[in-house]
């Protein structure tokens, strides 16, 4: 199974088993929906989701078979993952850019080594010799093609560390 880590399970929430997790994952509706497994942990024990709420700052989620807070105050602190094959979406994942060559006007200026997560939005950080940090958002980004592993950013002047 491919993993992909969707957030942290902060706490608990009330006494009938809930969870309080921390996700910035960009497709949460698609993820947590009822039915879907969440793989909790680094043993990765499978839970499957009975609902899904939005609670403050918190994704709250209880599961099938769980009914006390008791079940499920092993999982505080713990990271929780689904299976990239159960995730059905639109678009690309994160993990999906890391490593994909990065095109300026036709022009090979590094590939994507990391991506950061602001407040505000990601940063791409393209790395080839010198370090580039692109904001990941459409006025920046031209094309991403995931069959060639190359993304094209729009030029701007002074967006990239120019020698």
């Amino acid at each position: 199974m491919d993993f992909i880590f969707v957030g942290d399970i902060v706490n608990t929430h009330g006494l009938k088993g809930e969870v309080r997790l921390i996700s910035d994952f960009k497709f949460k509706k698609e993820a947590f929906k009822d039915g879907m497994s969440l793989y909790i942990g680094k043993d990765k024990k499978r839970e499957v989701i009975k609902s899904y709420r939005i609670h403050k700052d918190y994704d709250m989620l209880s599961f099938e078979g769980i009914r006390h807070i008791e079940d499920v105050l092993i999982y505080k602190g713990e990271p929780a993952y689904i299976n990239r094959a159960d995730l059905v979406y639109e678009g690309y994942l994160n993990e999906d850019l890391i490593g994909l060559d990065v095109y300026c006007n036709d022009k090979k200026i590094g590939h994507i080594d990391s991506i950061l997560k602001t407040n505000a939005h990601e940063i791409l950080v393209i790395k080839n010799g010198s370090k580039h940090m692109v904001p990941n958002l459409d006025e920046f980004i031209e094309k991403v093609d995931l069959n060639n592993k190359k993304i094209y950013i729009k030029y701007i002047k002074g967006l990239l560390n120019e020698d």
